[in-house]
């Protein structure tokens, strides 16, 4: 859903639902996928600060889960 409101352009809506879907995120696999789709709506609304927040977070995760994943 997230995913079509961004190729429509619906960027307000988009960043509400990953937002709402972040506050109930459970595992690190939600959260990663969330944060990368919220970078990318930050980026479509050209606000490249919060954009490298969000993808810093999800990067932390991927590299976090990458490293137990090969240990």
């Amino acid at each position: 859903m997230g995913k079509l409101m961004l190729q429509v352009g619906h960027f307000d809506q988009a960043e509400e639902l990953y937002q709402e879907l972040l506050k109930n995120a459970s595992t690190d696999s939600d959260k990663e996928h969330i944060y990368r789709q919220l970078g990318c709506v930050k980026e479509c609304q050209g606000e490249y600060e919060e954009a490298a927040l969000n993808l810093n977070n999800f990067l932390g995760i991927y590299l976090k889960t990458l490293h137990e994943d090969h240990s």
